[in-house]
């Protein structure tokens, strides 16, 4: 779906057009003319950046418009408002292409170009899937910085799950339950939450209690497998170990995967079983900072508009 969106590049000359009659324009109006134009779907114009915070139709207009401003093919008489200047009219007239090469001519746009451009410091042992080159026009840089930061999680991912394997089942049982409480299960309680090891019961492998009273309890099961997927005869003694407990809550994690069978039959089963992959266990840690720590911070500002409300 996001191949069928034009780059901020292809962008530019629409961008021009819509402001093509001389008239100032504020930016919302700038969007939605241009949507008009390429005739874009409901789905193309509400389809997110992994940010989750901007469309991808909003962030490439946008950033079509900041880089001909700073090209001076546009300006900005005024805040929010949009208008296209005597070079914007004779780049449209000249009939080429007007992408980043063609704004290189202008001085201010490349001097606008090397002053947020930052070569990357990328280790030796870095893998090929995190080099994001900061020369590539067909992505914004807001695209880039989310491509990056999905790549460095990814990585991170990779990282983690390898760590776990290199430890001891003990650990393992015990990071889960240590994940469980720092998201938000257990209350406060000190004894909330517990590693624990039963046998002849399915391999309970720790107990959360989901309330503060401990009226209610989850349990949950803990596999550190490399390869194996977990199939659904696993799953079957776990919903069997939560009967002995007469528990209607039950978390499996695995560091693998688990079956299609295994799926379908906690779908299946009056018991509410959850089952967390190695892939979401990694993903899981990352966002409740179990096990990672934050290196370093990247704050993306933008404008304060109630700052500037001039009354």
């Amino acid at each position: 779906m996001v191949e069928t969106i034009p780059s901020y590049e292809e962008m530019m000359p629409v961008v021009l057009k819509v402001l093509a009659d001389g008239q100032q324009k504020p930016l919302k109006q700038v969007y939605d003319e241009v949507v008009v134009l390429y005739g874009f779907s409901q789905q193309q114009c509400e389809l997110l950046l992994p940010s989750g915070k901007q469309t991808y139709i909003r962030s490439r207009i946008g950033w079509a418009k900041t880089y001909m401003v700073k090209a001076g093919l546009i300006s900005q008489p005024k805040r929010g408002m949009c208008e296209i200047t005597q070079r914007g009219r004779e780049a449209l007239a000249s009939g080429e292409v007007i992408n980043n090469d063609y704004l290189a001519r202008f001085d201010d746009f490349n001097d606008f170009r090397s002053a947020h451009t930052v070569q990357p410091n990328q280790p030796a042992n870095c893998t090929s899937d995190l080099a994001v080159s900061h020369n590539d026009d067909s992505q914004t840089p807001t695209e880039l910085m989310a491509k990056a930061f999905s790549a460095l999680n990814s990585a991170l991912a990779d990282e983690l799950l390898e760590q776990i394997h290199s430890l001891s089942p003990k650990f393992f049982e015990q990071l889960v339950v240590d994940l469980m409480l720092a998201m938000g299960y257990g209350g406060s309680q000190k004894d909330s939450g517990q590693a624990t090891q039963y046998t002849n019961d399915g391999g309970i492998d720790g107990i959360i209690k989901e309330d503060k009273l401990g009226l209610d309890s989850i349990y949950l099961q803990a596999k550190r497998y490399r390869d194996n997927t977990v199939g659904r005869p696993d799953i079957q003694a776990f919903a069997g170990a939560l009967d002995m407990h007469r528990a209607r809550k039950g978390v499996f994690i695995t560091t693998s995967s688990f079956s299609k069978d295994a799926r379908e039959f906690v779908s299946m089963i009056e018991k509410r079983i959850v089952l967390i992959d190695g892939r979401e266990l990694a993903a899981l840690m990352i966002e409740h900072n179990v096990g990672v720590s934050t290196r370093e911070l990247y704050a993306v500002k933008a404008i304060d508009s109630d700052y500037f409300l001039d009354e």
